[in-house]
C-alpha cells in the first residue's frame, strides 16, 4: 500500500517531535507500505520569516517571499529526512521543485496545475521513503511559489491524487473529526467516517481540522483522506470519503460553532428592483464574504435586510455601508453579539422533520433564532453569542450525538 502522510506545524514543532515523526514513518513502513511524507514549517518558523522580510519592507515583493517562506519546509524535509536515514531508513528529502509540483504564477498564494511524478516514483521503486517539503512548487519558468495557508495539506492531496496513493493521512495535534467541539461538549464523539460534503461544511462553520482547499481537492481527485494525531497513532482516525462509501450514514453527523459572525441590519430602505442587487454588488467588489441574508417587507415601500459577514470583513463592510446611509429613512445596525450554530448531516435528505427537531430544541431553552439558512445536509441558526454553548449541547444531545 501506498500512503501519503503530512504533518503540520506542530507535529514537527522541535526535534523531539521530528524524532516522533520519524517513528510513526519508520513503523509504517516496516508494515511493508510504501511512504511518501509531506512536511509543514516548524511551528513558528513561517511567521519568524514574515517578521524578517517586514524588517526590511512593508510590502515586500511577492516573488522574494515565496522565496523566503518556502524555506522554512525545506529545512524540515531535510531534517527528518537525515534522522530516518540515520536510523538505516532509506529516505530522500524533495523540494517542490524536486517533487515535480507546477503551479501558476499567482505568487503567495499559487494553485497547483500539475505533478510529474516520475521522481518521486523512481524513489519508490528504489526502496526510498521520500519526504516532501510541502506548501511549495515552481512556476513553468522555474520561479519557487508557495500555495497560501494550508498550502502542505493541499500538496499532500495533490500528491496523493497524482501518483494514486491507497490513502492520504493528515496528522495534526487532534486525533479525528468529532460530532462536536469537545471543549464545549464533553460528550462529543469521534466520528469513523464522514463524507467530503459534510466535513468541507464543518470547515466552512469553523471546524479547523482540515483545510476547505484540501477537502475540495480531495474530492476532485477521489483521494481518501483520514485525520488523525501525529501524538497518539495508535489511536484510529476520522476517514473522510466519498458518501457511497459510508454504509450506515447518521441523520446527523456534527454541530459546528463560528462565533467569528457580524449581524449587519438595514431598515427603512426603500423597496425598488434592484436595491439588493446593488448592495451586494458593492460588498462582492470589496471581496467581503456575505453569508445569510434575510429581507423582510416594511410598511409604506420599505424593506428590510438582514446579512452576516465574518468578523474579519466587519470595517470594510461598514464603508460599503456608509454609500446606502444617504436617505433618511434608512437606518443601519450591527450586532457583533451572535454567533452561528450549524446542524450538519447527509442523512438529512433522506428525513424529514430535522429543522423542526432543531427550532423545537431552542425554543425550549429559549433561544431565539435570528436568521435561518438551508440547504441539503445543514440547517444554519443565528443566535445570540451568549446562548452559543448551551445550543450546541442541546443539540448535540437531541440527535443523540452522545450515543
Amino acid at each position: 500500500m501506498l500512503k501519503v502522510l503530512k504533518f503540520g506545524g506542530t507535529s514537527v514543532g522541535t526535534l523531539e517531535r521530528i524524532q516522533n515523526v520519524a517513528n510513526i514513518i519508520k513503523k509504517i513502513k516496516d508494515e511493508g507500505h510504501d511512504v511518501i511524507a509531506v512536511v509543514s514549517a516548524m511551528s513558528g518558523e513561517t511567521n519568524k520569516l514574515i517578521e524578517y522580510a517586514e524588517h526590511f519592507s512593508k510590502d515586500p515583493n511577492r516573488c522574494e517571499m515565496d522565496m523566503l517562506l518556502s524555506s522554512g519546509e525545506r529545512v524540515t524535509s531535510a531534517l527528518l529526512s537525515i534522522a530516518l536515514n540515520d536510523q538505516g531508513y532509506e529516505a530522500t528529502s524533495m523540494s517542490g521543485r524536486e517533487a515535480g509540483i507546477v503551479t501558476d504564477t499567482a505568487h503567495t498564494r499559487a494553485r497547483i496545475e500539475g505533478i510529474n511524478t516520475t521522481s518521486m516514483k523512481n524513489a519508490i521503486n528504489d526502496g526510498k521513503i521520500i519526504v516532501v517539503a510541502g506548501f511549495q512548487g515552481v512556476t513553468e519558468e522555474g520561479r519557487v511559489t508557495t500555495l497560501g495557508r494550508g498550502g502542505s495539506d493541499l500538496t499532500a492531496v495533490a500528491i496523493a491524487g497524482a501518483i494514486e496513493a491507497d490513502v492520504c493521512e493528515i496528522y495534526t495535534d487532534v486525533d479525528g473529526i468529532y460530532t462536536t467541539d469537545p471543549r464545549i461538549e464533553p460528550k462529543a464523539k469521534k466520528l469513523d467516517k464522514i463524507s467530503y460534503d459534510e466535513m468541507l461544511e464543518l470547515a466552512s462553520l469553523g471546524a479547523k481540522v482540515l483545510q476547505n482547499r484540501s477537502v475540495e481537492m480531495a474530492k476532485k481527485l477521489d483521494v481518501n483522506l483520514v485525520s488523525r494525531s501525529s501524538f497518539t497513532p495508535e489511536i484510529e482516525g476520522t476517514l473522510i470519503t466519498k458518501e457511497e462509501n459510508i454504509m450506515e450514514k447518521p441523520i446527523v453527523s456534527g454541530i459546528a460553532l463560528d462565533r467569528n459572525q457580524i449581524r449587519v441590519g438595514l431598515y427603512g430602505l426603500t423597496d425598488r428592483p434592484g436595491i439588493a442587487a446593488s448592495i451586494f454588488t458593492s460588498l462582492a467588489d470589496e471581496n467581503i464574504n456575505v453569508d445569510m441574508i434575510v429581507q423582510t417587507k416594511g410598511s409604506d415601500g420599505k424593506t428590510n435586510l438582514d446579512f452576516t459577514i465574518p468578523t474579519t470583513d466587519f470595517e470594510a463592510c461598514k464603508k460599503v455601508m456608509s454609500k446606502f446611509n444617504n436617505e433618511d429613512s434608512v437606518r443601519i445596525d450591527y450586532s457583533d453579539e451572535i454567533c452561528k450554530v450549524s446542524i450538519v448531516g447527509v442523512g438529512m435528505k433522506s428525513h424529514t422533520g430535522v429543522a423542526s427537531k432543531a427550532f423545537a430544541t431552542l425554543a425550549k431553552e429559549n433561544i431565539n433564532i435570528r436568521i435561518i439558512s438551508t440547504s441539503e445536509i445543514k440547517i444554519s441558526m443565528i443566535i445570540l453569542e451568549k446562548y452559543a454553548e448551551l445550543a450546541v449541547r442541546a443539540l448535540h444531545e437531541v440527535y443523540n450525538l452522545d450515543k
